[in-house]
């Protein structure tokens, strides 16, 4: 990798080799550096802003609300990370991926505007956007927070609006290592006197505690926004507005519909700066697309991906295969990174698996399959002979921060679909160079009306999907 900065010619895939190398730390929170750049790039952020915070559920949200507003005719910007296949995937203007000149032509400016501030990959990319956003003439944009909310390059912008989707544990040596602290950084994204959206049934007291202190008018899941629906459709219902008839989303799991509330919600509370009608709302919801995200391709054998890479998100994904119906064996490709607490997520998983196949990740923060595989027998060796691999006060928590439909009082008619544990069976681990040698594995090892779950580090599910030659647009 280069440490020279690239010419003004130089290709996209240049420019992100010197970015990886630029900044002594890969991760380094604050906002000082970021700040001190955008005020050399003169940046004002001329457009209505949306920023998206939480554990789980950012992407998804962010999706709905970037449908929703090009079905209504609005120019959006939109930044989310990180990226499967591609870069461009992070930026996108008006549903379309920035071009590779339109990125380096942004890197070109940070770098003659940056001076001896050096800026992480990840602040690079954020203010990319946001000096293409302002070229374009974006109305709204849509901005993904990287990690956490209070030092996270994306609250350099004051949003008109913030969502807080969830709050659990991830990146714990970051942010926290309870709910109450990661809650806190997180609800540092709300902003005084404007719109603060709370989509996490539970949240931690540390959100709604800082939403008070600085003014924020907080609208909280249950209480300012709700739905209700049954096996055909649902209705949203918010302050003063409601929502009747709506086609459920078009991203799979029982979790989107919290997302989608969230999307609403915001949109809902910047009125009338933001018009949206009914029909957008069902345009945009059933026009919706997310890879990755309980993604299930057509055809046979069922290959399911999903880039559930924290206990969260494994105890959604481990209910939503649950409702999928019976399937004769599940074999796992799974690649994680070192930093998370992949024991939990393994465990979240262990009675729905038949065939695990682990995958080495590149380093320096990538896992190794061995190690991986270490870490799936233990568990395997030492998790509890009950039907579901989760406590039953752990699992009322995960429900109903995560938006599991498993109660009729949340959404009449709609019940998971229990498979039998995992238990009789005996249960194989192996270990791989990399996702893709994985992946061809299970491919030559399934057999009959086996299924494929693919999930875990964005980087597992990025390769595969970029192998079967699937878009991510």
């Amino acid at each position: 990798m280069s440490t020279r900065r690239p010419a003004s010619t130089a290709s996209l895939q240049d420019w992100l080799s010197y970015l990886e190398t630029a900044h002594s730390k890969p991760i380094d929170l604050g906002l000082e550096r970021v700040k001190a750049v955008a005020s050399s790039l003169a940046l004002t952020f001329p457009f209505i802003t949306i920023t998206v915070a939480g554990t789980n559920g950012k992407g998804s949200t962010c999706a709905m609300i970037d449908a929703i507003l090009l079905a209504s005719g609005y120019k959006v910007g939109l930044y989310t990370s990180p990226h499967l296949i591609d870069f461009n995937e992070r930026i996108r203007v008006n549903g379309e991926y920035a071009s590779d000149a339109d990125i380096t032509e942004q890197f070109d400016k940070i770098e003659d505007a940056r001076g001896e501030v050096t800026l992480s990959y990840f602040e690079y990319a954020t203010l990319a956007a946001l000096l293409l956003f302002e070229r374009e003439q974006v109305e709204v944009a849509v901005l993904e927070v990287g990690l956490g909310g209070r030092l996270d390059a994306v609250n350099i912008v004051d949003a008109d609006c913030a969502v807080l989707t969830s709050v659990d544990i991830d990146h714990a040596d970051y942010l926290g290592d309870t709910r109450e602290k990661i809650g806190w950084e997180k609800a540092h994204i709300f902003r005084p006197g404007k719109p603060a959206i709370c989509a996490d049934p539970m949240p931690p007291e540390s959100v709604a505690q800082y939403a008070q202190e600085i003014g924020a008018d907080l609208w909280r899941f249950g209480q300012d926004f709700n739905y209700s629906g049954d096996r055909q459709q649902w209705s949203y219902g918010g302050r003063g507005r409601r929502r009747s008839g709506l086609a459920y989303p078009s991203l799979r799991g029982a979790n989107q519909l919290i997302n989608a509330c969230a999307a609403l919600a915001a949109l809902d509370a910047l009125r009338p700066h933001i018009v949206v009608t009914q029909q957008d709302v069902r345009l945009g919801l059933s026009q919706v697309a997310l890879p990755g995200r309980l993604q299930i391709l057509p055809g046979v054998p069922t290959i399911v991906l999903d880039v559930a890479h924290n206990p969260h998100a494994a105890a959604a994904l481990g209910q939503n295969l649950d409702n999928m119906g019976h399937f004769t064996g599940t074999h796992a490709v799974v690649g994680m990174m070192k930093d998370k607490d992949v024991s939990a997520v393994i465990a979240r998983l262990a009675s729905r698996v038949d065939h695990w196949y682990c995958a080495s990740l590149p380093e320096p923060r990538g896992m190794s399959g061995e190690t991986l595989a270490q870490i799936v027998r233990q568990v395997l060796a030492t998790r509890s002979q009950s039907n579901d691999s989760v406590a039953p006060s752990e699992r009322t928590r995960i429900t109903a921060a995560g938006g599991i439909i498993n109660e009729p009082a949340e959404v009449p008619g709609i019940r998971p679909v229990m498979q039998p544990p995992v238990a009789a069976r005996a249960v194989t681990v192996s270990n791989f160079e990399n996702p893709l040698h994985a992946f061809a594995e299970a491919q030559k090892q399934m057999s009959g009306n086996d299924r494929i779950l693919v999930f875990g580090s964005f980087a597992t599910v990025g390769p595969i999907l970029n192998g079967l030659g699937r878009p991510v647009n």
